[in-house]
């Protein structure tokens, strides 16, 4: 029922944005193209459909065969790099640079872009709490672990939290430092792909949790850019 929702839900986004908020965008897509509205859409519809699935395991050789491949790569060198990785894109580790981000800002007077990265880290840990819980999806149990795990798999809490914090991080430089908006587009995505990969490199996620990961935090990311682009642009949007 609740992937039905979505799927209905992100048919109808573009209709909305095109009906209701019509001409009242343009401000806005200086920032926020329209094709990150397009791409938060397909996020969001390819979340249901990965979701539906793996909620009828016809993922699980896929999962299996992608996690035994990654598994040969595995090496006394590299894994302390993956720990490390993976360290810096921890939930809990990510929500306490938050919160020190929004303190920063709130220091420089920029309350809109504290609140959102308050709210974007807090939202995103919350919908993994409970998209976790709809779905309750096992751990893989492939190999010994390195590290420990304890809470369901489906989706990844890291990919989702990474793209969320480093995305909203990745989006407020590019703001401040134009001349280097492409570096820190690629540095920041390179950054999330690889925590991504060192949780299937340890053993403790599946590749379809991570991509579901990513998919439910972009379509959280752009809510976040766009609620913030909206508010600094509330004036002309009154008009």
């Amino acid at each position: 029922m609740l992937i039905e929702i979505i799927r209905r839900s992100s048919r109808r986004i573009l209709t909305f944005w095109r009906r209701k908020v019509g001409n009242r965008i343009t401000p806005l897509l200086n920032t926020v193209r329209l094709s990150g509205l397009v791409a938060a859409a397909i996020a969001l519809w390819g979340f249901a459909e990965l979701a539906q699935t793996v909620m009828h395991h016809q993922t699980q050789a896929f999962d299996t065969n992608v996690l035994l491949s990654i598994q040969k790569l595995q090496a006394p060198w590299l894994t302390p790099i993956m720990l490390f990785v993976t360290f810096i894109g921890d939930p809990t580790i990510l929500l306490i640079v938050g919160t020190l981000m929004s303190a920063i800002l709130l220091l420089r007077h920029q309350k809109s872009e504290a609140m959102t990265i308050a709210l974007g880290g807090f939202g995103a840990l919350g919908l993994n709490f409970l998209l976790k819980n709809l779905f309750q999806r096992s751990r893989p149990e492939l190999w010994s672990r390195t590290v420990e795990v304890k809470f369901y798999s489906f989706p990844s809490g890291h990919a989702m939290l990474s793209i969320v914090m480093y995305g909203l991080l990745g989006y407020l430089l590019a703001i401040r430092y134009p001349k280097y908006r492409n570096l820190i587009i690629l540095l920041m995505s390179i950054l999330i792909a690889l925590i991504g990969f060192s949780r299937m490199y340890l053993g403790v996620h599946w590749f379809t949790d991570i991509l579901a990961g990513y998919a439910a935090g972009f379509v959280w990311l752009m809510t976040c850019v766009l609620s913030l682009e909206i508010w600094r642009h509330r004036k002309d949007l009154t008009r």
